[in-house]
């Protein structure tokens, strides 16, 4: 294993359960100590912190009995629980520095395209996500993952975190009222001077500079600015508490086993083409994350393996399936734990005492159930932002790949969908190579996943 490059402090010598811990996470090979990794720790949660927040709101819009938000602190509990869950696993299997949560992007395309899009009923969702994870589970333990990564072009799997970033850009505008529906140009620009879209763009103001001076916790600290400011101005109620005895999310847990029996149901290419976004996603998001994490924290041999992955797929693949069972969408290793390994951290430690914040932070459900919905949706436009990085991957001068990209990524917010963008840069690619005459740049792959997708526009989109 390559060692990091920095000069990290020794561990500890002291005997007790400081000492077993620092055996059992192997802290003197890694040049850590117990202070770093729990600093460590701590910066990986409150970096990431916004998504206790941001899920639920996303979330929010399709999961309820009654309507909107009335299972908002149900789903900061299956959050924050899942995200306990996966990134303890992750400590402790694993042995590596990354937290987990449900992921960003896929929780969008849960709520707005499977649930409200498709009308699809959440709890039949939440059962795609469980077989999903357990999919990822077989594949994890089969090493099937490599065949579907190959299947998938480079340009293709880069234009869908742009897209996502657009497409979460796009909600988060229209949820803050800055932009709006208009018969004349489909969407104008909103009124500005409303005092909740006003108060969004004073947020996106603090956390663009907050993020421009890489302010540790940017936008967690960008969501709770513009909160507290809407409570102080009147423009949002104040939170009826700061923190309570978690209610048991009653109405969320198990309810993916109560979709499971109206799942098959539905539309066969519909059912398939759920699976396999949820999948794709999950899968080329953790494997990029894990890549670049692992990279960072010296896990990276110069022969490009990293020892270990496998572990790092397993929890992530365990926190999928448990996710969908405590009743959100799907979980992955997140890039924000980038920021505890810029701290120092090099163990399974860090991933441990994230974790336990995680688990702590459900107790604080009533000041989270009174952030406004506008006051999230800057964080959502600079999530946008740094998922926009992926179009600069892209061979621009390729018309294959420009074209395929260019499809995946404005088809995403357009057709407010996921799933749609990703069909038409699957099904451009390996038809526009065949129309250069350089199929022997395409694969057998390529080809089945461009007929599967096109048969499902055949029989579900053309009725």
């Amino acid at each position: 294993m390559t060692q990091p490059t920095e000069q990290l402090p020794q561990a500890p010598s002291n005997s007790g359960p400081g000492n077993k811990i620092a055996e059992f996470f192997d802290f003197a090979a890694h040049r850590t100590s117990f202070r770093t990794e729990a600093l460590a720790g701590l910066t990986t949660f409150v970096t990431m912190a916004y998504i206790l927040i941001v899920n639920p709101a996303i979330l929010s819009n399709a999961v309820f009995l009654n309507e909107s938000g009335d299972l908002f602190g149900e789903l900061v509990m299956a959050t924050g629980l899942s995200a306990a869950l996966a990134t303890l696993i992750m400590a402790l299997y694993a042995k590596l520095p990354f937290a987990l949560a449900p992921g960003m992007g896929i929780n969008a395309y849960f709520a707005f395209t499977v649930v409200l899009g498709l009308g699809i009923d959440w709890r039949v969702a939440l059962a795609a996500v469980f077989i999903e994870g357990i999919i990822f589970i077989l594949m994890t333990i089969t090493n099937l993952r490599s065949k579907i990564v190959e299947a998938i072009p480079d340009a293709v799997k880069h234009a869908t975190t742009a897209g996502i970033g657009l497409f979460i850009a796009y909600i988060a505008l229209k949820s803050a009222g800055i932009i709006v529906s208009s018969e004349a140009t489909f969407t104008t620009l909103g009124n500005l001077r409303s005092p909740q879209t006003a108060m969004a763009l004073l947020g996106l103001g603090i956390t663009a500079a907050l993020f421009a001076r890489r302010v540790t916790g940017a936008l967690l600290w960008g969501i709770l600015g513009t909160a507290i400011l809407a409570w102080i101005f009147g423009v949002s109620p104040w939170p009826t508490g700061l923190m309570a005895v978690p209610q048991a999310p009653t109405d969320l847990f198990g309810q993916a086993f109560v979709g499971l029996g109206e799942l098959f149901r539905i539309n066969f290419w519909q059912m398939v083409s759920i699976i396999f976004v949820f999948l794709f996603v999950d899968l080329f998001d953790t494997i990029g994350t894990l890549t670049g994490l692992g990279s960072k924290a010296g896990y990276i041999r110069e022969d490009g393996s990293f020892p270990g992955v496998e572990k790092a797929f397993m929890a992530d693949a365990i926190g999928t399936t448990a996710g969908a069972v405590l009743g959100t969408s799907t979980v992955t290793t997140y890039i924000e734990s980038a920021s505890g390994v810029a701290e120092g951290g090099r163990t399974g430690f860090t991933a441990l005492v994230a974790a336990a914040l995680f688990l702590a932070s459900v107790l604080f459900i009533p000041l989270l159930q009174g952030i406004p919905a506008f006051a999230t949706a800057p964080a959502l436009i600079i999530v946008g932002v740094l998922m926009m990085s992926g179009a600069k991957n892209i061979d621009w001068d390729e018309p294959a790949d420009a074209i395929a990209a260019f499809l995946t990524i404005i088809m995403m917010p357009l057709a407010f969908s996921i799933a749609e963008g990703l069909a038409m840069g699957l099904i451009a690619f390996p038809l526009i190579k065949a129309f250069q005459g350089k199929t022997n740049q395409t694969t057998v792959g390529m080809w089945i996943l461009a007929a599967i997708f096109l048969l499902r526009y055949i029989f579900v989109a053309g009725g």
